[in-house]
């Protein structure tokens, strides 16, 4: 007979990118000094009352964010114990899968032989095939997609095939099925993390990407939190795009966002129809939007509509609120790219044990523990938190 949860419903945010400081290991990634949060402060001025007021710059300093002597919240950090530093790799090790080896990248474009398979399989030729910014290609591109029909395949600096398009060019429809043909060729050695369908719209120099981007991820193997969470009949709650890197698995119910804003207004939805299990939200653009741009003022914004928003929070009093992040992506660095760091980790609820220092936690898998204890299960990897949590211990 299982017991009954410490905390009823677990509303766990993952905030795309907001990295708080280079890994020790950041210089073999070429990430050497980032510090997403970090960096930010030294060039805005942040407003951050109520993540201040939970424990976030107790986990270190900001500048013109300074600790506060008694956190309403536990604090610390997490390291990504996987190599890597893209969203697969963080929310799989969130969930107890760490990796041996990372998963692959192209910062050459991808051999000929997979964009031969690829041009045969789908009967078009292709654009592209580097890596590159998505908002930048489409405008470079576009015209001759447009003129052409073929579509442009790109990558980054994440384990990613994109493909992008046009949708009065090629339909949504064959778009996807583009999507699933090319991850039926991305096996073996050549497994990326992720493939997207990114669609486009508009007049040539005025192109614009739509809400209908769909991931294509390598299926998590077998045990990871969400299966053992749907062993327990354990409600899983996704929004934004948690449903797509873990393809569904141990989902019971999901719903897609088209931006922060449409994000935290889901997750407080849910939070009214949801009364227990887990409410799992990614909020993606401060990395899609704002850390591959290197729009510091745009990011710093997002942080303070996060911040802005979370008074009207609907918690319970049986709930605990997790805000961390999956990887850095510091827009204040010459790179693009997503950046090796630790990532915050803020746990709030009324029985919570205020102020505690849960202090450096060697994987992110340590928060994936923490939940799965809580429902009377476990996971393969981290070490749980929940009785350093709890008010009493």
């Amino acid at each position: 007979m299982s017991h009954l949860p410490y905390f009823e419903r677990v509303i766990w945010i993952v905030l795309d990118s907001v990295g708080i400081g280079a890994m020790p290991d950041a210089a073999v990634y070429g990430d050497e000094g980032s510090d997403t949060l970090g960096n930010i402060a030294k060039q805005h001025k942040l407003e951050l009352p109520n993540l201040r007021r939970l424990g976030l710059a107790n986990i270190k300093p900001l500048v013109g964010v300074s600790g506060v002597d008694h956190p309403a919240g536990a604090f610390g950090k997490c390291a990504l114990a996987s190599p890597g530093k893209d969203t697969t790799t963080g929310h799989w090790e969130m969930a107890g899968i760490l990796l041996k080896e990372p998963f692959p990248i192209y910062p050459h474009g991808f051999p000929a032989e997979i964009m031969r398979a690829f041009e045969e399989k789908i009967g078009r030729k292709t654009l592209g095939n580097k890596p590159a910014s998505g908002t930048e290609i489409i405008q470079k591109l576009g015209d001759e997609h447009l003129r052409t029909g073929y579509p442009i395949v790109y990558t980054s600096a994440d384990s990613v095939f994109q493909i992008a398009a046009h949708e009065c060019v090629i339909p949504l429809g064959e778009l996807y099925s583009m999507c699933e043909i090319a991850r039926g060729i991305l096996r073996g050695p050549h497994e990326v993390g992720r493939v997207i369908a990114r669609p486009f719209e508009g007049e040539p120099g005025h192109f614009a990407r739509t809400p209908n981007r769909r991931d294509y991820a390598v299926p998590p193997p077998e045990g990871m939190l969400l299966d053992q969470l749907a062993v327990k009949q354990v409600p899983v709650y996704s929004i934004g795009k948690i449903s797509d890197i873990f393809l569904r698995r141990g989902i019971t119910h999901s719903v897609k966002t088209k931006n922060n804003a449409d994000g935290m207004q889901k997750t407080a939805a849910a939070m009214r129809e949801t009364a227990n299990g887990l409410i799992f939200v990614n909020l993606v653009d401060f990395d899609q939007q704002f850390g591959h741009r290197n729009d510091v003022a745009g990011y710093a914004a997002a942080l303070e509509a996060v911040d802005g928003w979370l008074p009207s929070v609907p918690l319970r009093e049986t709930d605990l609120l997790v805000i961390t992040a999956d990887h850095g992506c510091d827009p204040t660095t010459p790179s693009t790219d997503h950046s090796r760091e630790y990532t915050p980790l803020v746990v709030y609820g009324t029985h919570v044990n205020a102020g505690v220092d849960l202090g450096t936690r060697g994987t992110l898998a340590d928060i994936g523990q923490t939940v799965a204890e809580n429902f009377s299960t476990s996971i393969p990897a981290g070490v749980s938190f929940l009785r350093d949590i709890q008010k009493g211990h």
